[in-house]
């Protein structure tokens, strides 16, 4: 349900391209990583894999669940919520694997959280938390890395930018772009692990940014 009205939604406040890497595959049981840099983008992301046949599970905070009617769709749809600093953290990558086993598509978020910066700007990916390496080691899933661009465009900044980027959008209907990579294995060192799955989620993000036409697409990979 999340990824048809993500894909229905999209229209509305933004114009949403896609493109793949010509070995880019979404085969059952695998981990997509993507980049996370606005409130917006997990919908930008669902619909564009939807576009592709594609429709995840996705591993988002908590909080959501709390959320009246959203909370009660994450659960039906077997969503998962990442508690972050109590017993329960450990849970998410539990059900994770379950879902893969299963041969659903996990989306994860590697940052593990949003850009401190406020403007509209891109941004590249952040470090990455351990726990997408882990759940790559556990289950020896594929990782797809998929960027988004643009969708700061829609929401960023504080509370009131964020308010405005909403209401706004139907008329700006900014440009959107996701592009999917190749899949990659981790596995062995987990540091080494993390930074692989970070540069293949910041190569993919580059092309997305890129399309756009972004200046960010152009500095020098860090």
């Amino acid at each position: 349900m999340l990824s048809r009205l993500a894909h229905a939604v999209m229209p509305a406040v933004g114009r949403l391209t896609v493109t793949t890497d010509p070995a880019a595959v979404l085969a059952p049981g695998s981990i997509i990583a993507a980049n996370h840099t606005s409130f917006a983008d997990p919908a930008v992301v669902l619909a564009a894999l939807h576009r592709l046949g594609a429709e995840p599970v996705v591993m988002a905070a908590a909080g959501l669940w709390r959320t009246p009617l959203l909370g009660r769709v994450l659960a039906r749809e077997g969503h998962i919520p990442v508690h972050r600093h109590d017993g329960r953290a450990g849970r998410c990558l539990d059900l994770a694997a379950a879902a893969l086993g299963e041969g659903r598509l996990v989306l994860i978020y590697g940052e593990g959280g949003l850009p401190s910066r406020e403007d509209a700007a891109e941004t590249a990916p952040s470090t990455f938390r351990t726990g997408l390496a882990r759940l790559a080691e556990r289950t020896g899933s594929p990782v797809v890395p998929v960027g988004q661009a643009g969708a700061r465009r829609i929401t960023s900044g504080n509370a009131a930018k964020q308010l405005a980027g909403l209401v706004t959008a139907p008329f700006r209907r900014p440009a959107l772009h996701v592009h999917v990579g190749q899949p990659i294995l981790l596995g062995g060192d987990r540091a080494a692990s993390t930074a692989k799955a970070r540069s293949a989620v910041t190569a993919a993000w580059r092309a997305a940014a890129a399309e756009l036409g972004e200046p960010a697409a152009l500095a020098q990979p860090h």
